[in-house]
């Protein structure tokens, strides 16, 4: 969970807020897998901290930016990953009535977006 100022509403970019990742990676692990050598893998610590540098840094009005900025950096720093898969969410929306979060999840393809 890490804490941004992203939304559209004054408080959110005042406040601030919690936000729950969850992110995939594709790409060909065979080698890593034969080798056990992190060189041959792609480094979660890596990919987390490209997390938390998009998400508390500058705000965003949108989740969806967010998350593409995330995807992007991700693809353009480890050209081996195919596709990247980003769901963001927040876990205390602004919204009239009960609900656990809410938020978007977004694939990005290295073909395709980069």
């Amino acid at each position: 969970m890490f804490q941004g100022y992203h939304g559209v509403l004054p408080e959110e970019k005042t406040l601030g807020q919690k936000f729950v990742i969850d992110m995939d990676a594709w790409v060909d692990l065979r080698e890593a897998g034969k080798t056990d050598n992190l060189n041959d893998s792609i480094s979660y610590v890596d990919l987390y901290n490209i997390v938390k540098e998009v998400v508390e840094g500058p705000g965003h009005d949108l989740l969806e930016s967010v998350a593409h900025v995330i995807a992007t950096k991700t693809l353009k720093k480890f050209s081996r990953i195919s596709t990247v898969r980003v769901k963001l969410m927040k876990p205390h929306v602004s919204v009239p009535g009960p609900l656990d979060c809410l938020g978007i999840e977004i694939f990005r393809f290295q073909k395709v977006d980069v």
